[in-house]
């Protein structure tokens, strides 16, 4: 609970259950399964029991700033990997397949082999290199899984932001590939791009007549 808001924060309650810091655990989450364009990216963190940041949370709970404040801090003490599943990815896999294809992959990335990866939702990818427990909404509540939702967030938004410097008529570095008007007026003017994924509804219409 944090005493200022009054609020219910994540805490390493879930990490010490299972033996943690004895045990090597890592949190698990993913960004931007919801976009039209850009990958869906998965990280996975282990943190250093006693060199915890403070205001670890659900990246979406957190503004740019404290999120880029925390993710500078989770560089210079925490174990850390990424992987991004790009758009041919996720319309080969689907959504659901290369959000799991992708957060293997970065278990496996880790410096240090875990033995028990904290994944924020209700299932578990397979081919995971350890154990592994599902837990909904799990970015509020375990601090690993918090700290990877920061990782992931952060790490596709600077992605977004170098998507547009590439092709500047979508605004990927605004809307970060998410429908809002601005991306799907750009869509319908100019088309889809490489970075679109062509198995998404919207997507899918503007190409179909195209």
């Amino acid at each position: 609970m944090n005493a200022a808001t009054g609020h219910i924060a994540p805490d390493h309650s879930h990490e010490k259950k299972h033996g943690w810091p004895q045990t090597i655990v890592c949190g698990v989450d993913e960004a931007g399964r919801g976009p039209l364009a850009g990958p869906v990216v998965a990280a996975a963190v282990i943190l250093t029991h006693g060199h915890i940041p403070a205001g670890l949370n659900d990246s979406k709970k957190l503004s740019p700033d404290r999120r880029e404040h925390l993710f500078m801090q989770l560089l210079g003490c925490a174990h850390i990997s990424f992987c991004a599943a790009p758009a041919p990815v996720i319309d080969a896999l689907n959504i659901r397949g290369a959000t799991h294809w992708a957060m293997v992959r970065a278990v496996a990335g880790l410096a240090i082999r875990p033995e028990l990866a904290l994944i924020d939702g209700h299932e578990l990818p397979s081919a995971l290199p350890c154990g592994g427990i599902a837990l909904i909404k799990g970015d509020g509540r375990s601090v690993s899984i918090a700290a990877a939702s920061i990782v992931a967030k952060v790490v596709r938004d600077r992605m977004c932001v170098l998507l547009e410097a590439e092709d500047p008529r979508y605004g990927f570095g605004r809307h970060k590939g998410y429908p809002t008007r601005e991306h799907q007026l750009a869509l319908t003017a100019f088309g889809a791009t490489r970075f679109h994924r062509k198995s998404f509804g919207p997507v899918a219409a503007v190409l179909s007549v195209t």
